[in-house]
């Protein structure tokens, strides 16, 4: 196992107390996994936000409190759905575990 930071990327600076946060990290047989992209679904399903996961398969959402999908996409995986529940004054740490197709 490579030296990251388990978990989504550091708080500091983020006020919880005004902020619902979702973020985690993405890996593949226990390395993270870069230039992955998480997508932000609403509870309708309805796409709201995409972001590349950093080089140590890190990521974050601002979002409004409430039931949210991650959608985890990357070559040559399955694309992995998770159900998260955000709210205002904490962080959702997520991990996605992809496994090749």
């Amino acid at each position: 196992m490579c030296g990251a930071t388990r978990g989504g990327p550091s708080l500091d600076g983020v006020d919880l107390d005004k902020q619902s946060v979702i973020q985690g990290i993405v890996t593949k047989e226990g390395e993270p996994v870069g230039n992955a992209y998480v997508r932000l679904l609403d509870s309708t399903g309805e796409f709201t936000a995409e972001v590349p996961t950093s080089a140590t398969g890190q990521f974050r959402f601002f979002a409004a409190p409430g039931q949210w999908t991650l959608r985890t996409l990357a070559p040559r995986v399955q694309p992995v759905d998770r159900q998260v529940q955000a709210q205002r004054g904490s962080a959702v740490d997520v991990e996605v575990t992809l496994e090749t197709v």
